[in-house]
């Protein structure tokens, strides 16, 4: 071992990022921890995460690190499932698609608001998950 060692502290508290370090040899390394029963992210917010892997690995790690990347992560999910869900109400209700033509054709009903949600999803996951 390096004779360092014996004058450096074996715990650091960085006041910057909120992580306390641990002496590993010669290294400090940030002491971090799982939270048990975590929420679930969703569908958008494991979306979510491989976007930032794959194009914002920068960002990524920072969530990471900072242990904030499963609370974004849901956030994400849950604003996309909103935004989805007021998308597909607008859209329905400027195409005509009611309660009257699912009482008269719930076939062309349910064509028509598959189809209204399939576009509110593209474009949450476009201005949401992939911004």
């Amino acid at each position: 071992m390096n004779s360092n060692t014996n004058t450096l502290p074996e715990t650091v508290f960085d006041e910057t990022n909120g992580l306390t370090y641990d002496l590993v040899v010669d290294v400090y390394l940030p002491r971090l921890s799982l939270r048990e029963k975590q929420e679930d992210v969703g569908r958008f917010g494991r979306q979510r995460k491989r976007f930032l892997k794959e194009h914002k690995l920068e960002l990524y790690m920072e969530l990471a690190l900072n242990g904030t990347l499963h609370e974004h992560l849901v956030g994400i999910n849950k604003e996309a499932k909103e935004q989805i869900e007021l998308l597909t109400e607008q859209l329905a209700k400027a195409e005509g698609v009611t309660e009257a033509l699912k009482a008269s054709d719930q076939l062309e009903w349910i064509r028509r608001m598959n189809s209204c949600k399939e576009r509110a999803e593209e474009s949450a996951v476009r201005e949401i998950v992939l911004s």
